[in-house]
């Protein structure tokens, strides 16, 4: 079904309830770096250029519409001040704040821009609604002073998901996470048109505040601030610690993240672990049962509401049809023999749900979700033999271009393909003479100019900033990424802390060395013992089996992360062999944060 371009009913609802706005809607850190700037994206004003999808243009147009808004009597919601939106819900005494965004100074900016219009209400109680960043990161900018008296709730499971999705392979992610959200292209009708989620991420200070009040099951409910909320758990959704929630006493349902106006990821392209679209869809038709009759209005942590009981019981179950129907149908198929490339090549979406706005694949897609259930259940393997044991990328491009003929003829190949509009082989052919001889320029400015091609024909905004990302970097090569995660450093547990030094150890190094260091932690009375053991790093909390430790380190558990970052034990009761310790850490790796992706 063809999409109807004439529909404004997103426009009137994004608009809707709206009350003041930040003019320039720009956010400074403190050192004077913009971490927020709107100015930029003023070009989606005009008419959608050749160079981006229209109905990505359609999409950015809604994703740039920002300020304060009103939900519902006693509920407000700040948007487009970053990836997320900031809900406030106001109680008796404060206001209640759901999801303070990705940094401390756009959340900072966000409850500043509600109190000016609604009052200097203090913060009674924070609510992340997941464990993903850009739900918890700006903690710290609507509780500079930390938490004290104030309860922080979240879905059970959420710091444990919270560190290992940002911290054990944050290094690999955040890499991935300049292709997907465009940090390094310029904000132009030939660079980054926005997220799909929402306009773009912001780049400040990024902290978390561990939660103080733990949702465990369905139906749980807190009275907060004299406001009863009514929760529902649903894990393994869109992240594997998140719960929806209502509002009985106004009539308003938060989705979180698992309902929003787009198909979401079952696998985000700068990875994670896969999703469940079955959990997914259940879940969906579990709120519409619980919370459906009496919503009369239902928000999002992204993106605008859905006002009126028939349209959002309507777009709940259009949702949950989206993840069933990818998840069944992929079943189906794969159970035929076909492989996740083979069953995404020709999948489509039933004709209802292709043509609603709010199932288009701005975000995630239908191709790349396909993937990801064949990946859930079978995993990488296709089935087929020659897959088992197949050259890494640069061994396989150096034969696949002696086979062609040598580079110039793979150049000359490509732009055959190309000039017939065959981009996808085009680039094919050209990644393996970039990865043959990356000193190659006119294969990499060939494969460049493919990418941009590519990029600018894309409805999905995160598969257009990695095409133009990828020619970017060809282009001008790495540059440092201005994302990082090292404000969560000091939400860690002891346990998360061992484990991320443990994923640094150079193991064929470490493999020839053996060291026992004892860590006796006086404020929780547990030791923890480390043991390089065969080039691996064993933790074993209040050991029981008799050794004699190298090193025996006495300390709290908030001297631990200074005691790692500087190595010195000065101060710090100990006994054994003090050399025991930089000899550990000497055997760490520190990642390389800006490893090649389109070169070898």
């Amino acid at each position: 079904m063809p999409l109807d371009y004439s529909d404004r009913t997103d426009f009137e609802n994004a608009e809707r309830g709206f009350i003041d706005r930040l003019d320039p809607c720009m956010v400074q850190a403190a050192d004077g770096r913009t971490i927020w700037d709107l100015q930029p994206y003023r070009y989606l004003a005009g008419e959608c250029p050749d160079t981006v999808n229209p109905s990505l243009w359609r999409q950015a147009q809604l994703c740039l519409k920002n300020g304060l808004f009103k939900v519902t009597d006693g509920i407000y919601q700040v948007r487009g001040l970053d990836l997320s939106n900031m809900t406030l819900v106001e109680g008796d005494t404060g206001v209640i704040v759901i999801d303070p965004l990705v940094s401390a100074e756009t959340a900072d900016a966000a409850l500043a821009l509600y109190r000016r219009n609604r009052g200097d209400w203090p913060v009674t109680a924070v609510i992340y609604t997941h464990s993903h960043a850009d739900h918890f990161g700006g903690v710290e900018g609507v509780l500079p002073d930390g938490a004290g008296d104030v309860p922080i709730l979240a879905p059970e499971g959420f710091l444990g998901h919270a560190v290992s999705e940002n911290v054990y392979a944050g290094v690999a992610m955040t890499r991935r996470a300049d292709y997907m959200y465009g940090m390094l292209l310029d904000q132009s009708p030939t660079g980054q048109v926005s997220t799909g989620l929402g306009i773009a991420t912001s780049t400040g200070s990024l902290g978390l505040i561990p939660p103080t009040v733990d949702i465990t099951r369905t139906g749980q409910v807190e009275i907060v601030d004299g406001v009863r909320i009514v929760f529902q758990i649903t894990p393994n959704t869109e992240a594997p610690a998140e719960m929806n929630f209502h509002f009985p006493d106004r009539r308003a349902l938060c989705m979180a993240e698992n309902a929003t106006h787009n198909l979401h990821n079952l696998l985000t392209l700068r990875g994670a672990l896969v999703r469940d679209p079955r959990a997914w869809s259940r879940y969906l038709n579990e709120a519409v049962e619980l919370f459906g009759a009496d919503t009369d209005v239902a928000f999002a942590s992204h993106h605008w509401p859905v006002w009126g009981t028939g349209n959002v019981v309507r777009f709940l179950a259009e949702q949950r049809d989206l993840y069933a129907y990818l998840h069944d149908q992929t079943l189906r198929l794969l159970n035929t023999g076909l492989t996740g490339v083979e069953i995404a090549e020709d999948f489509t979406l039933p004709p209802t749900l292709d043509a609603a706005w709010h199932a288009r694949g701005y975000y995630g897609s239908v191709s790349h979700n396909v993937k990801a259930i064949y990946q859930r259940y079978l995993g990488w393997f296709d089935g087929h033999p020659s897959s088992l044991w197949a050259h890494p990328p640069q061994a396989a491009a150096t034969r696949y271009v002696d086979v062609i003929g040598g580079q110039q003829a793979v150049r000359d190949k490509a732009k055959d393909y190309a000039d017939a509009g065959d981009l996808r082989f085009a680039a094919e052919l050209l990644k393996h003479a970039v990865f043959a001889d990356p000193n190659d320029a006119a294969a990499r400015d060939a494969l460049a100019e493919v990418y941009d091609k590519l990029g600018y024909g894309c409805e999905n905004a995160t598969w257009r900033t990695f095409y133009l990302t990828g020619a970017y970097e060809l282009r001008h090569g790495v540059k440092p990424s201005p994302v990082t995660t090292a404000g969560m450093a000091a939400a860690l547990t002891v346990q998360q802390l061992f484990d991320s030094l443990a994923v640094r150890l150079d193991g064929p190094r470490a493999a020839a060395e053996s060291l026992v260091i004892d860590w006796r932690f006086t404020d929780s009375g547990t030791t923890v013992r480390l043991t390089l053991s065969n080039g691996a790093l064993i933790q074993t909390e209040n050991p029981k089996s008799p050794a004699t430790p190298d090193l025996t380190i006495t300390l709290t558990e908030r001297e631990l992360l200074g005691l790692l970052a500087t190595q010195r034990l000065d101060g710090i009761d100990h006994d054994g062999d003090p050399a025991a310790l930089p000899r550990l850490m000497g055997l760490l790796e520190t990642p390389n944060e800006a490893f090649a992706v389109v070169t070898p």
